[in-house]
């Protein structure tokens, strides 16, 4: 794991409270599949500090990436993604922020590492 990033269930406390969680975070349907497998899940300081001083949890925009919903992307890009989500390629989500800031959320083409950061730091 990379020095300038931390586990997310580390920072929350829990690893349990990610998985339990995450899989439920923001999915209106219940039948509505996970279609992403997220590996581990780490976050760079500076996402987890934007997170928190605009008052968002971690799992809610996890769980919107993991169930396909790109967040704050281009058509284009999310075309991308649905291919890539087929041909086994790298995933990319972006959330507005309550605040005006943004997060990205980047999932690794081997589905090893789920990434969230600050666009800035990519």
């Amino acid at each position: 794991m990379n020095k300038c990033a931390a586990r997310v269930g580390d920072f929350l406390g829990s690893n349990s409270m990610l998985e339990t969680e995450n899989s439920r975070a923001n999915v209106p349907d219940k039948e509505k599949l996970l279609v992403v497998e997220l590996g581990e899940v780490v976050a760079t300081p500076g996402a987890l500090e934007a997170l928190k001083e605009a008052g968002v949890l971690p799992l809610r925009l996890l769980g919107r990436h993991q169930s396909g919903d790109w967040g704050d992307i281009s058509e284009s890009d999310k075309k991308e993604n649905e291919l890539s989500l087929k041909e086994g390629f790298r995933l990319l989500s972006a959330y507005k922020l309550p605040d005006g800031g943004k997060v990205w959320i980047i999932t690794e083409a081997d589905r090893s590492v789920t990434t969230i950061l600050l666009p800035e730091e990519y």
